[in-house]
């Protein structure tokens, strides 16, 4: 027998528009789809299969049921192997338990527990303990109602450290699982401290409603401003998507979702009446939260901050939802505002109607580049093409992409088969990897030499070599467009990407290339490094991602499958770090002194927090403070990083 949460958790997850569309000729009409009913071989569209309720029912012969029903019913399986079937297709693991036995509970339920009951204790502080006032008068600046935070389970974490751990222990929750779900810390030394003080408790959920972790705004001065969970078996950032547990529903009523920048952005338009808006957790969706918006609508509203990184942002989001057929839509909001202010100064009514006048994402590309003047000489025509052939390629749609390509040849005189060559010439990664062009050796060469990565240079800087380095010379698509030029020389602003880390204001850079690169040349060693380091623990985005996936996928991992999970700059890097297997001379020696520089960083970064901390400390807790600084600073020193390194972080 499967027990009954199971079978409710792979309910939930079975996409039963997908399934049943797979059988049958579905089209939209209203909230729910219509077609021809596979049971008594109809032609007339009295099939109605409803995603909201996730039913289906044919007026004609009388027949319905839920997902399970039709799997039974069109493959002639048994109940439980429709669950098994489905659990396997959408992630969810399905075991039959003996019934004559105790119920199996979910692996995940003691996570759970602990994350719910920490949720109540930050409420119950937010709202009746004295050190959360200046918690609760941020939130009334805001413009936040009591209704609305309650309605968000928002809370308050507070200074003192030992609050929450002595409460949940009370509970019978032990340290090692509140460490397990990040909400207590244990250092090398074995002390363990509170990850989250002195902030504002944002409780995410997952689909099924249940706390996975937590975004942490910090009340007063103090970085970073916002503070997340880390990842755990249930906190998967990538694979999350703030207020989608609330806003699931009306993703499927109103055929439509609302994707924001931030936490405030969903609260804000939730108080005001707009239910379909979610958030990721960073700026740009990544691929399988895309994958889950497409499973409840097919029509996303980019609505992300108006200022340059709020554009970057967009176009890689509308990237990832164009690979999985969604329409892409762009709010373009007056210079300055975000959707949490633009409808705290001018109402939801107004907002709207921005809404409804938005623009296609590819739209939005194309009028951004017409006011540089792309279109307006040969030359330039040229490089808008390659700018504009990224998004045309991830475009999943037939007929869009076919519109796509007949308005770029509207722009561009361009014959559409010419660029429908062009579109297709997209090199696969394995062959970019392994057929190394003639700067591959150069390139290896300029990074043993102590170059940094290439990044892209200012637009005034085109024709020049780059501020870091020398010209590039990856001649492959991702690296230059015609002409010998990088796609990104004279490009405006908006279509580069800000998170892409600038040489010079990251020391570890360094140290997380050197362990990315081990973990891709030298087999056994991602165990071993995923052991010391986390994602969390790189500060280069694209490291980090890149990283993240190595872990995922394990040894196992294809170039070319990595490629369609990474971002398309992390691909770039990818390729790189394929191609500089030479320089791992002594791996060994290299990745212990690299995990050596990342736990320097983290304790520097510690040290800072204690720092700040003591500014406003008095008695018992700034002796408690002093001695932890001592301890910390005792601990980096005993990592032995010395010389240019050591002092660019300021020890």
């Amino acid at each position: 027998m499967i027990p009954d949460e199971v079978v409710e958790r792979v309910r939930e997850a079975a996409d039963i528009v997908e399934v049943i569309g797979e059988h049958v000729r579905l089209r939209r009409v209203g909230t729910d789809f219509r077609g021809p009913c596979p049971f008594h071989h109809g032609t007339n569209p009295n099939f109605s299969v409803s995603s909201r309720k996730g039913i289906y029912h044919c007026y004609k012969c009388g027949v319905g049921g839920d997902v399970f029903t039709f799997m039974r019913a069109q493959l002639g399986l048994d109940f439980v192997e429709s669950v098994k079937q489905l659990g396997e297709r959408y992630g969810v693991a399905v075991q039959e338990v003996d019934t004559r036995g105790p119920r199996v509970r979910d692996e995940r339920e003691p996570l759970w527990e602990v994350l719910g009951a920490a949720t109540e204790f930050f409420r119950e502080t937010l709202w009746n303990h004295v050190s959360a006032e200046p918690a609760r008068n941020y939130l009334h600046e805001r413009g936040i109602s009591r209704e609305t935070a309650d309605a968000f389970d928002l809370g308050f974490a507070p200074r003192d450290g030992e609050a929450l751990r002595q409460h949940l222990s009370g509970l019978g929750f032990t340290d090692e699982r509140q460490i397990e779900v990040g909400l207590l810390v244990r250092r090398d030394d074995g002390d363990i401290y509170p990850r989250f003080r002195g902030r504002l408790m944002i409780p995410i959920a997952d689909t099924g409603r249940h706390t996975v972790g937590f975004g942490g705004r910090i009340i007063g001065p103090g970085e970073p401003k916002y503070l997340n969970s880390p990842e755990t078996r249930v906190f998967l950032k990538g694979r999350l998507l703030y207020n989608l547990d609330r806003a699931k529903q009306s993703l499927r009523k109103e055929d439509r979702v609302l994707v924001v920048e931030g936490y405030f952005d969903v609260l804000r338009l939730v108080a005001g009446g707009i239910d379909p808006v979610v958030a990721p957790m960073g700026t740009a969706l990544a691929e399988a939260q895309a994958a889950l918006l497409a499973r409840y609508t097919k029509n996303a509203f980019l609505l992300y901050d108006s200022d340059e990184a709020g554009l970057k942002a967009t176009f890689r989001s509308g990237l990832e939802l164009l690979r999985h057929g969604v329409a892409v839509r762009v709010v373009s909001l007056p210079d300055g505002e975000d959707p949490d202010t633009f409808v705290a100064r001018h109402g939801v009514e107004l907002l709207e109607r921005h809404i409804a006048s938005a623009m296609d994402v590819f739209e939005r590309q194309v009028q951004i580049l017409e006011r540089h003047g792309w279109f307006a000489e040969l030359h330039r025509k040229r490089r808008a093409v390659d700018k504009l052939l990224p998004t045309i390629r991830a475009t999943a749609d037939p007929v869009t992409r076919e519109l796509y390509l007949a308005r770029l040849g509207e722009l561009t005189g361009v014959d559409r088969a010419a660029l429908q060559r062009e579109v297709d010439a997209s090199p696969d990664i394995r062959d970019r990897a392994t057929n190394a062009d003639s700067g591959s050796s150069q390139r290896s060469s300029d990074q043993r030499a102590g170059h940094a990565r290439e990044v892209p240079d200012p637009p005034s800087s085109a024709g020049r070599p780059g501020k870091w380095g020398g010209r590039g010379t990856n001649r492959g698509r991702f690296g230059r467009g015609r002409g010998g030029r990088r796609w990104w020389q004279d490009a405006p602003e908006e279509f580069m990407d800000s998170s892409t880390p600038r040489p010079g204001n990251m020391p570890m850079r360094g140290a997380e290339r050197s362990l990315v690169l081990a973990m891709l040349h030298r087999e056994g060693l991602i165990a071993t490094i995923a052991e010391q380091a986390r994602p969390e623990s790189f500060r280069d985005p694209l490291y980090a991602e890149i990283f993240a996936l190595l872990v995922e996928r394990g040894e196992a991992g294809d170039p070319a499958e990595m490629a369609e999970a990474l971002s398309p700059e992390a691909v770039v890097e990818l390729q790189s770090l394929l191609g500089a297997g030479g320089e791992l001379t002594a791996p060994h020696v290299i990745v212990h002194d690299s995990l050596a520089k990342l736990r320097y960083f983290e304790l520097s970064e510690q040290i800072d927090e204690v720092q700040q901390l003591l500014e406003r400390a008095g008695g018992d807790r700034r002796v408690a403070l002093e001695a932890e600084r001592a301890q910390l600073t005792e601990e980096r020193k005993a990592l032995g990083v010395r010389g240019n390194w050591a002092r660019t972080l300021g020890s």
